[in-house]
């Protein structure tokens, strides 16, 4: 269960500080000549690092599925070999 622990801290990646800083920067880049209103540009923003989490739920699933199912063939294939002998 130790072998997850990277995939754990994927969503602490990025820092609140770095968001914010990254909606600033959306910000000033809307004011010097954005078509794109700048609350557009930051729902925009929550919605794609709400997608993100979910995807990353999502791979942290599939990743642990992944590692089930290999503890199960590993038990499986020592069954094999008791029973070979």
């Amino acid at each position: 269960s130790t072998t997850n622990a990277p995939e754990d801290d994927a969503p602490n990646r990025y820092s609140r500080t770095e968001r914010t800083t990254y909606c600033r920067y959306s910000r000033d880049a809307n004011s010097s000549g954005s078509s794109l209103p700048s609350n557009t540009l930051e729902k925009r923003i929550e919605e794609l690092e709400r997608e993100l989490a979910k995807e990353r739920q999502e791979n942290a699933r599939l990743m642990k599925m992944a590692q089930d199912k290999e503890e199960l063939i590993g038990k499986l294939k020592e069954e094999i070999d008791l029973l070979n002998r």
